[in-house]
């Protein structure tokens, strides 16, 4: 946004100092309106002042040179050598004395000698001025000023260079900003001022009767209207309104097209002018808004636009119709045939607001954007929509003698704002005492310090257009239209406070009473479980959570790339990637995981689940020394210890079962994961055929956990702080015992037999050795425990562990499937 300071002195009553260019860059940029440039046009025409030509004649050795005597105001005139072709005696030009500097094509003026002739400044052109990109011939003052200043006046102020120009950015929050109105309003708070809005006359308007395809779409907009007028006069627009459109950077065309851009620029709300008897020679008879429609294109409908563009539509770009046949892109840009030119009369004059997001998949559509859409996409107040209709129709009959015929309206009723309640306590508490009459990043005495008068707040918000109502602790503030995006909540006010005020003005304090923080239950299991697994030999990945479109995922509604227009909803797909590409290019191995968030089209609006997945492929990187420095892949039963090995880390016990129907699994070796026996989860080696497609070696295990049910079972009591038990003062004694099963049966099941039938003394119990093949047969195998028999309180006989020794046994025994074998 291009911001001319001659154009806020007229919107803002305030002092010169406030409008000093360095400082009000400097006060807006820690406001949130960073100043990305100052332009000063005055330099453009430093040194720049009236001359008259007194004479000209044809140089006496150069067929295409003139020497000119021309009058500064100094008492003798200056000879000046010039090559244009329309120099001639008794025209105002402008000249630049000697030692001046044009910035505009970097020239400095020196004396100088032309074919023998002194030269002593130079007779400026429009593009030597910085006015236009090329000229023919010098300029002529008299042809373009209505009363030209006197020989030796400095020429920047005639010609509009007596000005200063920001730029500035504009974030998404702020399409308050995009208007000059905007930023007055900005300016009149920081620098205490007041704004002064131009405010036309309000034009009686009647309903608006369209069909029900267009009063849908105007419906999610809000609000349309087209004013009519009637006996025109387009032409070139005065020299003033040329020069706020060029120090926008927006070109002139005519007098009507540059009334609209005036107040789209000057307001914020774009307007665009249809030729109503171009309107009326499209259905043949006299123009009716009856004709007027809002719809999406069909596929493959034309228009072109009046950039001279012919464009093909899809089905997402949204047109302004009469008779059915598109006249405009909505929000966009206008259609050449329906332009104001010359010849026009009778114009429409369309003022709306249309939705956000059809006028940004529009423009997304059709490969444009322009001043119009830049603001629409950021949303309009529609309160403001009319009365910027009614500044234009002041300014038409103003300046193109226009005469109003009449307004056509179809709008949803507005709601009456819901104020907010702004208590001063929470401001006071919030922001903290201000220090007068200093800066406050010095140290502050006590004495010095003191709360935000009541005045400076008032002032403040009202300023930006607040209306505030007193109450017993604080006020109740309706916040203006403009400002309703970013201006909803209490603690939105009190931020736009300490912004306008200046957050240096604050004394640093801390809160009081202090409250020490610290991690949530759920945030430690996090980090332990994150710093276990590295431990582990994985490596933390962080992938994207956003994906291309496949089956079940959720879409978004209004993605920036079709590759990525869709809510992930499994981990382990980045992480086979990942492995691919660091097997492919040259790594031994890959071991990584991933907490993070998915999302399931069941649910669409839920905020999704958090998982952790994993994937060990390869040799572990971490460290050679366990294989004895030769590089090994770990099989089924390794890569299921290393992640136990961090699950232990939390205290959960996780128990095995069985999975086979897992697609993107191996059937014999994959496995539910149970956390206090409900499945919360899976492991198991990627499937052969994956294996394959993906270029992976075989050896290539997954797992994944749903993180929530991972967190509650580790967030117990017991769990998360254990409490102390001593260590052992007494001998433990060990027994084995061997059984014969079926290879179908878990080990998980036979420990769970031995556990309950070894209380309360058995301590505990492990797999020490398992055993397949002859002499067993086909389909069982051999497995030997070790127990581990212990009373904290006395010593064990063996007539004890006997007794809770054979207990064990009886129950294997009785278990159908078991056999004992020793």
């Amino acid at each position: 946004m291009r911001v001319s300071l001659q154009w806020l002195k007229d919107l803002v009553q305030t002092s010169e100092a406030a409008l000093e260019p360095a400082a009000l860059a400097e006060r807006l940029s820690v406001a949130g309106f960073e100043v990305e440039a100052i332009e000063d046009l005055r330099q453009l025409a430093n040194g720049v002042v009236v001359g008259h030509v007194e004479a000209c004649s044809p140089h006496p050795d150069a067929t295409k040179l003139s020497v000119c005597s021309v009058s500064v105001g100094a008492a003798e005139p200056l000879q000046i050598v010039c090559g244009a072709a329309n120099v001639r005696a008794g025209i105002h030009v402008p000249v630049a004395l000697v030692g001046s500097t044009l910035p505009a094509v970097q020239l400095t003026i020196k004396p100088a000698e032309l074919r023998g002739v002194a030269s002593s400044g130079m007779i400026c052109s429009l593009s030597e001025l910085g006015l236009a990109e090329s000229s023919d011939g010098i300029l002529i003052l008299d042809e373009l000023l209505e009363q030209v200043p006197p020989p030796g006046t400095p020429v920047a102020a005639s010609l509009g260079l007596d000005d200063t120009v920001l730029e500035l950015a504009i974030t998404a929050n702020r399409p308050d900003g995009l208007s000059m109105l905007g930023i007055a309003r900005e300016v009149a708070a920081l620098s205490g001022g007041t704004t002064v809005v131009p405010v036309a006359d309000p034009i009686t308007a009647q309903t608006l009767a369209v069909g029900q395809t267009a009063r849908e779409a105007m419906e999610q907009g809000g609000l349309f209207s087209i004013t009519a007028l009637e006996n025109l006069t387009v032409e070139a627009s005065p020299g003033w309104l040329k020069q706020r459109l060029e120090r926008a950077g927006i070109r002139s065309i005519n007098s009507v097209v540059d009334i609209t851009n005036l107040v789209m620029l000057e307001t914020g709300q774009p307007l665009h002018a249809f030729d109503a008897d171009h309107l009326s020679r499209l259905s043949g008879k006299t123009a009716d808004p009856a004709q007027l429609g809002l719809r999406l294109a069909r596929q493959g409908e034309r228009l072109t636009t009046l950039d001279g563009e012919d464009r093909s539509l899809s089905d997402e770009a949204l047109l302004v119709t009469y008779a059915d046949q598109p006249i405009a892109l909505a929000g966009l840009m206008g259609g050449a045939a329906e332009a104001v030119n010359g010849s026009t009369k009778r114009i429409w004059l369309e003022a709306a607001v249309f939705a956000p997001q059809a006028v940004r998949r529009s423009s997304r559509s059709v490969g444009l954007r322009s001043e119009a859409s830049s603001r629409f996409e950021k949303g309009l107040p529609r309160q403001a929509t009319l009365a910027a209709a009614d500044r234009a129709v002041e300014l038409l009959q103003q300046l193109c003698g226009a005469r109003c015929v009449t307004r056509w309206v179809h709008q949803v009723p507005c709601s009456d704002p819901e104020p907010i309640v702004l208590r001063r306590d929470a401001l006071h508490n919030l922001l903290g005492p201000v220090q007068a009459g200093a800066d406050a990043a010095a140290t502050p005495a006590s004495e010095d310090l003191h709360d935000l008068d009541d005045s400076l707040i008032i002032q403040t918000l009202e300023a930006i257009g607040c209306k505030l109502t007193a109450t017993e602790d604080g006020w109740q503030v309706v916040v203006p239209a403009q400002r309703a995006i970013d201006l909803s909540r209490e603690v939105d006010l009190i931020e736009d406070v300490a912004r306008l005020v200046g957050y240096d003005r604050f004394a640093a304090h801390l809160p009081d009473p202090l409250r020490p923080g610290g991690l949530n239950p759920q945030q430690q299991i996090e980090r332990r479980l994150r710093r276990a697994l590295c431990d582990a030999g994985l490596q933390e990945l962080c992938s994207f959570s956003l994906v291309s479109a496949a089956e079940a995922r959720v879409p978004l509604a209004n993605p920036l790339l079709a590759d990525y227009g869709h809510l992930r909803d499994e981990l382990h797909g980045e992480l086979l990637a990942a492995a691919r590409r660091n097997l492919q290019s040259g790594q031994s191995g890959f071991w990584g995981f991933e907490i993070g968030t998915i999302f399931d089209a069941a649910t669409p609006e839920s905020t999704g689940r958090l998982m952790l997945a994993g994937l060990i492929c390869g040799q572990r990187r971490s460290e050679l020394w366990s294989s004895g420095g030769k590089a090994s892949a770990p099989g089924y039963f390794e890569a299921r210890g290393s992640l136990q090995q961090a699950l232990d880390t939390l205290g959960v016990p996780v128990d095995d079962r069985r999975l086979s129907a897992h697609t993107l699994l191996h059937p014999g070796r994959a496995a539910d994961l149970l956390i206090e026996g409900r499945p919360a989860g899976w492991f198991g080696q990627l499937h052969p055929a994956q294996a394959q497609s993906l270029d992976l070696p075989e050896g290539t295990y997954l797992f994944s956990l749903d993180f929530a049910a991972l967190s509650a079972a580790a967030s117990r009591q017991a769990r998360l702080r254990p409490s102390f038990k001593p260590f052992a003062t007494v001998p433990a004694s060990e027994r084995d015992v061997a059984v014969v099963s079926g290879l179908d049966m878990l080990s998980a099941e036979v420990l769970s037999i031995m556990r309950k039938a070894g209380r309360p003394l058995l301590e505990h119990v492990e797999l020490i050795d398992s055993f397949s093949g002859e002499p067993l047969g086909p389909e069982v195998c051999s497995r030997t425990y070790r127990l581990r028999y212990r009373d904290p309180g006395r010593t064990l006989t063996d007539a004890d562990v006997d007794a809770a020794h054979n207990n064990v046994r009886q129950a294997l025994a009785s278990r159908a499937g078991l056999e004992l074998r020793s």
